[in-house]
């Protein structure tokens, strides 16, 4: 599959990718990257990290680093980078890719009456808003205009972060927060390709857990309804259509492309 997004020698960054559609990105776009590309996966499990490289083709080099995205300061981002890259020079890469995946449910038990805890809010929004905004700066200096360095930037999304659910007010309000986050860089980068990325329901842990734990009665039974039709994707099919639409590129920058959408 040939597709320009992911042509010559490219730097490619993973955020959570220890498991679920982090490793399945890690895994199809390796696949199709060209000998003398780099990629970089970040998680917290570095176990899990090192496995997931082995799903990637020898002629890709890869690292893995474990990182606690909520807490990392924009200079121990920009350490990981570097040291990443090592002796290659930012202008020895055709394009930068970057994946922000990386995110958790927040408390899926408590109603938004309930979502009173300062404390919890902040700590949900340091791993899913203010660490992709942060890592994400610190890539564009990096690879700044002087190494005419193409960019694309795939935040992995949710209906969630467009239409409200009852139940999961952390996740919907984070992501609905970094979409944004992400228009606006659109708007203010036109020579940077953005995708916001819904991948549909994929069977992935976070997946199950709000099967399982969510307090709200009526999306736990929307959630185990989609398990017991058998029409909950995989991580497979997911990332599949991701790079499906990667190659058609029909839509604008910054747009909210879903797995279902027809385009």
């Amino acid at each position: 599959m040939s597709i320009k997004a992911l042509s010559g020698k490219v730097f490619l960054l993973i955020t959570g990718a220890s498991r679920g559609i982090g490793r399945q990105i890690a895994t199809s776009f390796g696949s199709v990257l060209q000998e003398g590309s780099h990629i970089l996966l970040l998680a917290t499990n570095l176990n899990a990290l090192k496995e997931s490289a082995t799903y990637i083709p020898p002629s890709i080099s890869v690292d893995t680093v474990s990182v606690d995205l909520g807490k990392a300061t924009k200079d121990e981002l920009h350490s990981i980078i570097m040291q990443s890259i090592k002796n290659k020079r930012q202008k020895e890469f055709d394009r930068v890719v970057i994946v922000h995946n990386a995110g958790t449910t927040g408390n899926v038990t408590e109603s938004t009456n309930d979502m009173t805890d300062i404390n919890a809010w902040r700590n949900y929004f340091d791993i899913n808003v203010f660490s992709p905004a942060i890592l994400n700066g610190v890539v564009m200096k990096i690879f700044n205009e002087e190494t005419n360095t193409e960019k694309t930037i795939i935040n992995i999304t949710s209906l969630f972060g467009i239409q409200a659910g009852k139940g999961v007010g952390y996740y919907c309000t984070g992501k609905a927060a970094r979409e944004m986050f992400f228009k606006v860089f659109a708007l203010e980068n036109p020579q940077v390709d953005v995708l916001n990325y819904s991948p549909g329901p994929v069977q992935t842990d976070m997946f199950q857990h709000i099967c399982d734990e969510v307090g709200n009665k009526e999306t736990k039974i929307q959630f185990n309804d989609m398990v017991k039709k058998a029409s909950v994707l995989t991580c497979e099919q997911t990332v599949n259509r991701l790079l499906s639409v990667l190659k058609n590129r029909k839509y604008k920058s910054g747009d909210h492309v879903d797995y279902f959408d027809e385009i």
